[in-house]
């Protein structure tokens, strides 16, 4: 089947695909915002903390600057020294380093939020193929980002110069100030220029957002042939969950048969519902549905009882009731405790009858099921009265 062309694809991606490309690496990510992020917050923390960072740059030079007669003599003194001033430098140094990485990191999950996958960092060499990959590097998509960098380039650049331009009498005149006094005058002198950068950066993170989120959603879009396709996959999960579902009926059924024999009771409507109890009082706090079901399984379940000497006994407002009502595996509803122990009863009697222990017992009493537990029970509604 032809891939389909860029004049296919109108249909915006569905929910599937955008799930798979978020688990291949492909989300909308900005660049230039997280560059913007990185620099206005350490610019910020820069200017806030000036006046330490200042003092400090003071304190480094002037002993970086000092030396004497036994630094000149020896070497090793020079190299400790200068390790010191390093060590001194990197404490300043990588904390900003650190903020600037995260802070580009934070930017970044705030345009196209976590996503955790290792696919992008997998091999492909297919990738390393110049034929194959010279299609891909003159797309629109990275011709735009080209103009886009280039265009960025030059304004910052153009920034840069204008603002060079017109404070080159300043920083000129920091060569004919003291140390202390230079540091602060080029500092303050660096900072205007900061946040003109800035400015810029942040003119071209607002374009570059809604612009990368566009370019995205374009990839992502599909053809009818692709939603077409990505339908029947689902249909075709849809029938191996269906099979599935099946044939974890077919296990509960077979559980279930094998499981009547060791009943106390079947209790049947005679013809639809049939639900198997047992009951241990050792090991169970109320009788246990070990077995139930409807039609053609209650009769097999009525008939495996029989051939197991199992009591089958008609109650039928009971047998809807736990039906309906009652989970597999599970003990009964406790609103149906009083009627399951009346039928225990009879059963345990008619036993111990059958024994020659007691007398026979009398025809099964009236069941004290509750009403609205009845799934075949129709309220009756409440008679008008008119004068």
């Amino acid at each position: 089947m032809a891939e389909p062309s860029s004049q296919d694809r109108n249909l915006p991606a569905s929910e599937r695909k955008l799930r798979k490309a978020r688990e291949d690496g492909q989300v909308a990510r900005s660049r230039d915002f997280g560059h913007f992020a990185a620099i206005a917050v350490c610019g910020a923390l820069l200017v806030s903390a000036a006046p330490l960072l200042t003092d400090w740059l003071k304190q480094t030079l002037m002993q970086g600057l000092h030396f004497d007669r036994a630094a000149i003599l020896n070497t090793g003194v020079m190299g400790e020294r200068l390790l010191e001033l390093t060590i001194r430098l990197m404490w300043v140094v990588v904390p900003f380093g650190l903020v600037m990485m995260g802070t580009a990191l934070g930017g970044s999950l705030l345009i196209g939020g976590w996503n955790w996958t290792l696919k992008p960092l997998m091999p492909n060499f297919g990738k390393l193929n110049p034929i194959t990959g010279l299609p891909g590097m003159l797309t629109k998509d990275k011709l735009i980002d080209a103009l886009k960098g280039s265009a960025l380039a030059l304004i910052l650049g153009a920034i840069g110069a204008l603002y060079l331009k017109a404070h080159v009498d300043e920083l000129t005149g920091v060569l004919a100030l003291p140390l202390p006094a230079a540091i602060q005058q080029a500092v303050g002198s660096l900072v205007g220029g900061v946040g003109l950068l800035l400015l810029a950066l942040a003119a071209f993170a607002m374009i570059d957002v809604p612009l990368q989120r566009f370019h995205h959603a374009q990839r992502l879009k599909m053809s009818h042939q692709e939603m077409k396709q990505e339908h029947k996959e689902l249909e075709g999960n849809q029938a191996i969950k269906a099979k599935l579902r099946a044939r974890m009926r077919e296990m509960t059924k077979r559980r279930m048969m094998a499981a009547v024999p060791t009943a106390d009771l079947v209790v049947m409507n005679p013809t639809h519902y049939a639900v198997a109890l047992k009951y241990d009082d050792k090991k169970m706090g109320a009788p246990r549905v070990i077995a139930k079901g409807a039609d053609l399984l209650a009769m097999a379940i009525r008939d495996l009882a029989k051939d197991s000497k199992v009591p089958v006994l008609q109650a039928p407002v009971l047998a809807r009731a736990l039906y309906a009502h009652a989970e597999l595996d599970r003990e009964i509803p406790a609103a149906l405790f009083a009627a399951v122990a009346q039928v225990l009863a009879y059963v345990y009697q008619l036993r111990a009858a059958l024994a020659g222990q007691v007398a026979m017992p009398n025809a099964l009493p009236e069941l004290n099921v509750p009403a609205e537990l009845d799934p075949h029970h129709k309220p009756v509604p409440d008679m008008e009265v008119f004068d």
